[in-house]
């Protein structure tokens, strides 16, 4: 017997809590190759301000999506990654990443 699922089933609102906005996808795939520091982040997600990054990057660590390594040197140096949990939600993000490149031309074409 097959369950029918419900539309709380079907709910992508928790993931979406998670990654929703404009930066915070962007942000996962680039800590998905490996720790960042802030500057670079910075360079390689286009178009964000320091501050919304600063912003992003604070609620996906109290999320405990990404983790902060600041090591004792001068000038401070901090690093971001991905913890456990933020790798297994960019590794469930992926498929959605490779549908979207698939179907970005057809998307865009439609009327909205």
């Amino acid at each position: 017997m097959v369950r029918r699922q419900s539309a709380a089933d079907c709910d992508l609102g928790v993931a979406r809590a998670f990654i929703g906005g404009r930066w915070k996808s962007a942000i996962l795939c680039e800590l998905y190759a490996g720790p960042v520091r802030f500057g670079e982040l910075r360079r390689r997600v286009r178009g964000v301000s320091e501050k919304i990054l600063f912003e992003q990057l604070w609620e996906l660590e109290a999320a405990g999506v990404v983790g902060r390594a600041v090591f004792d040197e001068v000038p401070p140096k901090e690093e971001y990654s991905l913890t456990p949990t933020g790798l297994t939600l960019a590794q469930a993000a992926h498929p959605l990443v490779e549908w979207g490149l698939r179907h970005a031309a057809q998307v865009s074409a439609e009327p909205h």
